[in-house]
């Protein structure tokens, strides 16, 4: 039970270092504290919840994998290599894949009700 206790306290160390060092990281949190209160405010439905959920945890995962493959390639790669490059520009372009998809979904659930309330 210790050693499953003691992987929940790295992961969260994970988490926090991910918070403390990475603006992008930040502001997708920012993102996620907003979708929530609109999720709350408009009373969006069960099924939609369950998307804004599927797409807060797809942003921030990526986020996540792309300073873990950065922070990686740093390593093994100090000096410029064209490779490393391409390696960190395809772990950004995931994020922003994630990023396009949970504003798509976000517009589909949310626009629709905010044009009610006008």
């Amino acid at each position: 039970m210790k050693k499953l206790i003691r992987s929940f306290g790295f992961a969260f160390k994970g988490v926090a270092y991910a918070t403390s060092s990475q603006l992008n990281f930040r502001i997708h949190l920012g993102a996620t504290v907003l979708a929530l209160l609109m999720g709350y405010f408009l009373q969006i439905s069960a099924s939609e919840w369950l998307w804004v959920a599927l797409c807060i945890a797809l942003v921030l995962v990526t986020e996540i994998f792309n300073t873990m493959i950065e922070t990686l390639t740093d390593l093994v790669s100090p000096g410029y290599n064209e490779k490393a490059g391409h390696i960190k520009d395809m772990s950004a372009g995931a994020v922003v894949i994630a990023a396009i998809f949970a504003l798509i979904t976000g517009l589909v659930i949310f626009l629709p009700k905010l044009l009610l309330l006008f």
